[in-house]
């Protein structure tokens, strides 16, 4: 009798830790079904990832070489998603506005692909990336190709390809803008612009040595266009609208496939993987691990391929030129979704 006793015993102790492991098992599936579900981002959401990461500002610094830019407050801060079906969640100060700086980067190489084509664009520049800041000059006098389109010298050169006289090529970068964020009162901001001419003599000097490479063959017309998309002023919603585009094979938050384009998505996202945040791609595909585009103004935009568009903003910098508070946010919504691409 005792020992059946104990054999009831110990089956009941095994039947019980197999339930255990049972409950365990599916509460661990569970949870992480609800961290992979983005359909659970709410404004809340949002807002408590936001204030966690809000002093990350006083790691940084307001970019002042552009003198303008210097102006702006270190403590703003926002934070936008544009989810499944262009559902738009905002929180922060999303109603202040800053300039794109290098986030106009992608729509101005969006246009000059469209009108040149790829090849005829990337025979003038490379898909590397790189381990130097976003102004260096990087192999221009060695190769004389700029190394990828998201650098200064390869933006300049991108914008310089986009066809029409003046200031045409600007005003189609602008008109895109506004295409994809579906906002027609987006515009440029002039003081940042004649700030940015006026202190800009690096980028005149790297416009001049791709001139003498024989890759320019215009006036500094050219170079005032790509002076201008940088001071094309928005919100941390436009820039989620943007990111949204471009995980969604060029089609608009609204549902728009005026571009509709999968080619161009997945061209445009993977030199926002690989050179988007500069020096700070490589680190930061390993940290974060989605397409990512940042400026000197703050703001960050992201492509989550398929899923979201992300736009972030804190004018305090970090060391790489990459919003300081932006970085936090977007990786911690990241790894609380799960949405890394590795």
């Amino acid at each position: 009798m005792l020992a059946e006793n104990t054999f009831m015993n110990n089956s009941f102790l095994l039947s019980a830790k197999r339930i255990c492991i049972a409950a365990f098992l599916s509460l661990n599936t569970v949870m992480y079904a609800q961290k992979a579900d983005i359909s659970t981002i709410s404004e809340k959401t949002l807002n408590s990832i936001l204030e966690k990461n809000r002093n990350y500002y006083t790691e940084g610094k307001v970019a002042d070489y552009i003198p303008e830019l210097g102006k702006m407050d270190a403590r703003a801060i926002a934070f936008s998603v544009v989810g499944k079906n262009g559902k738009i969640f905002n929180t922060g100060d999303v109603h202040k506005k800053f300039t794109m700086q290098s986030i106009s980067k992608i729509i101005a190489l969006m246009i000059a692909v469209n009108e040149k084509g790829e090849a005829n664009v990337f025979n003038k520049m490379g898909y590397f990336g790189t381990d130097k800041p976003f102004n260096h000059f990087s192999n221009l006098e060695t190769t004389s190709k700029p190394l990828n389109p998201m650098m200064n010298a390869g933006a300049i050169l991108t914008t310089s390809l986009i066809s029409g006289e003046g200031e045409k090529p600007f005003l189609k970068i602008l008109d895109l803008v506004r295409y994809i964020t579906k906002n027609n009162t987006i515009d440029y901001n002039t003081s940042v612009y004649e700030s940015e001419k006026s202190t800009g003599h690096r980028n005149r000097g790297i416009f001049y040595l791709m001139k003498n490479n024989g890759l320019i063959s215009g006036n500094e017309d050219q170079l005032d266009n790509y002076f201008k998309q940088c001071s094309i002023e928005l919100t941390a919603e436009d820039l989620a609208k943007i990111g949204y585009f471009f995980a969604n094979e060029c089609v608009r938050f609204d549902g728009d496939t005026k571009y509709k384009n999968a080619e161009m998505s997945k061209l445009i996202q993977s030199q926002m993987l690989i050179a988007g945040m500069y020096e700070f791609s490589g680190e930061y595909a390993r940290t974060v691990g989605v397409p990512s585009k940042s400026g000197v103004g703050g703001g960050i935009a992201v492509s989550v391929p398929g899923k979201m568009g992300i736009g972030v903003f804190s004018p305090a910098l970090d060391q790489h030129g990459n919003s300081s508070a932006g970085y936090h946010m977007i990786l911690d919504l990241v790894k609380q979704y799960d949405l890394s691409l590795f």
